[in-house]
């Protein structure tokens, strides 16, 4: 079975910072685009960053010079470093993969469980 686990959400002030991570783990073969969507109370899910395999990086523009996508190959983990963060920032952040499992054909969409992002003072 394959999931992704994320973690390093919280509550932090406006202006502050914070790290979210995203382990994949499982019967991995390979894993192709690793990104990240949030959903505030009532809103659909956004679309905020993604990475490719190669390390090639796109993000929405609400977050540009603030959110940074990373990720470790070796690790299988994707991070995003936010700062200057904003109450408009508050939401459920989701961890996204295209992994393929070992046995399968072909890549798969995967989803972590959300961690929970609150700014406020």
């Amino acid at each position: 079975q394959v999931q992704l686990v994320e973690s390093g959400g919280g509550l932090v002030q406006p202006g502050g910072s914070l790290k979210l991570s995203c382990a994949a783990s499982g019967s991995i073969f390979s894993i192709d685009n690793m990104g990240w969507y949030r959903q505030a109370p009532g809103k659909q899910r956004e679309f905020i960053a993604v990475i490719t395999s190669g390390g090639h990086t796109n993000s929405v523009d609400s977050v540009k010079g603030r959110f940074t996508i990373s990720r470790d190959n070796a690790m299988n983990t994707v991070h995003l470093q936010m700062n200057s963060l904003k109450p408009d920032d508050t939401a459920i952040y989701y961890c996204n993969a295209q992994i393929w499992p070992i046995g399968s054909h072909h890549f798969d969409d995967y989803w972590g469980q959300g961690t929970q992002v609150t700014v406020s003072s």
